[in-house]
């Protein structure tokens, strides 16, 4: 009986044992489950690593050298029948633009009609002046003639009687009235021919100067590539909107049709308020990602700084002023064209083995900066310091160590 008894007592002593384990497991296992639960936010480990300080800043590819293809002037309205496709690379003599001859070809025939007949006009008015000349000459001469006749007359009133010595003195006096009106209507006529000719003459000019001026314009309805280059076509605001020129369309005297840039001298352009200004230099290297050519990157270096803000009407109201800048590209690539845009990203200080976190990771309780760090359960507020910024990011001097997990939102607002 007593050894039953015994027997029952370590049967129930050994159930409490396995009662006081399982139970102590559970806690164990309650207490490593809390302390190992994940967070339910997006998060960023905190890690040391080199900080980029980098400006960003839109810009512009420029050509500094380009040649201008401008329709022929003073020749009216043109229209194109060819023209070269924006982007063809063409070689120095290749047709870019040709436009419709026909009523240049017709007017410079109109030129030269009107230049023959004013040639022949003016030989003929020579001619007729040298004959009237002639005329005029033969009057002179046989009035002069005249004249000495009188006089020889004249001189027998020795033995005339006084009345034909009278008679012979007038007709002296009448001759004499006849060569002066020769002579007077000699250079009249002379100074009439004259006139006449020079009309003709200025007729003559005026005619070869169309003519001259037709004739180039002819030769001006092909547009040759001055060098070798991409084509660019202008846009120009015609026809109730902005478009470059096409093939059919007409256009005016000396309007722009195309651009040649010479690709060596093409560079990004782009302008930078007061306080980026101070932080960049000359011959920093940028990096430059074109939005149109989205799967190459470009290096380049600073190559201009402007010293004199000036306003920058293409940002907006109120205008603001702003400094220039100028980089030159590295890299040649034959897609680069005036006119693309680009984003450039300057580094200007780099600090090694720095603590930083994404700019989503900083948040502002009661005035101050604050991070949320996971303590294992849950995220804790921490105050932190922000020593600089640079695009997204934030570099941290002190609140946050390396291995730190931060959330990217904030946990204190509730869903």
């Amino acid at each position: 009986m007593m050894q039953t008894i015994g027997v029952r007592l370590k049967e129930h002593r050994i159930v409490a044992i396995v009662v006081l384990l399982a139970a102590g497991s559970a806690g164990v296992f309650g207490w490593v489950r809390s302390t190992g639960k994940e967070p339910t936010l997006p998060t960023f480990q905190v890690q040391r690593a080199e900080f980029l300080d980098v400006l960003q800043f839109r810009g512009e590819l420029k050509a500094l050298k380009t040649v201008t293809i401008l329709a022929p002037p003073d020749v009216g309205s043109l229209q194109i029948l060819k023209l070269t496709a924006d982007g063809t690379q063409v070689k120095k003599g290749d047709v870019v633009v040709e436009f419709d001859p026909s009523k240049t070809t017709q007017d410079l025939a109109q030129d030269n009609s009107a230049l023959k007949s004013a040639e022949a006009e003016t030989e003929q008015a020579r001619a007729q002046g040298r004959l009237k000349e002639e005329e005029n000459t033969t009057a002179v001469m046989k009035a002069k003639y005249d004249v000495e006749v009188a006089k020889l007359d004249a001189s027998k009133g020795e033995i005339l009687s006084r009345i034909e010595g009278a008679e012979a003195k007038l007709k002296v006096s009448d001759a004499e009235q006849a060569f002066r009106q020769a002579e007077e209507k000699q250079k009249s006529d002379r100074s009439l021919n004259e006139a006449a000719i020079d009309g003709h003459r200025n007729a003559s000019s005026k005619a070869r100067f169309d003519a001259e001026r037709a004739a180039h314009a002819l030769a001006s309805m092909v547009l040759r590539a001055p060098a070798d280059g991409a084509v660019s076509l202008i846009p120009v605001w015609h026809d109730g909107g902005e478009a470059p020129f096409k093939a059919g369309e007409r256009v005016w005297s000396g309007s722009p049709i195309a651009q040649l840039p010479d690709s060596s001298s093409l560079h990004v352009t782009a302008r930078v308020d007061e306080t980026e200004r101070g932080r960049l230099a000359v011959a920093q290297t940028a990096t430059i990602q074109l939005d149109a050519i989205a799967d190459r990157q470009f290096t380049g270096k600073l190559e201009r700084i402007g010293t004199i803000a000036a306003m920058d009407f293409s940002a907006g109201w109120p205008i603001p002023r702003n400094f220039a800048l100028e980089i030159g590209i590295d890299q040649n690539d034959p897609r680069l064209k005036p006119g693309m845009t680009a984003q450039i990203t300057v580094i200007v200080d780099r600090v090694p083995n720095a603590i930083s976190i994404p700019a989503q990771a900083l948040f502002v309780k009661s005035g101050r900066t604050v991070a949320y760090v996971w303590s294992g359960s849950k995220f804790e507020e921490r105050g932190i310091q922000i020593e600089r910024r640079s695009r997204d990011r934030a570099l941290i001097s002190n609140g946050l160590k390396s291995g730190d997990m931060v959330a990217l939102k904030d946990p204190s607002v509730k869903e």
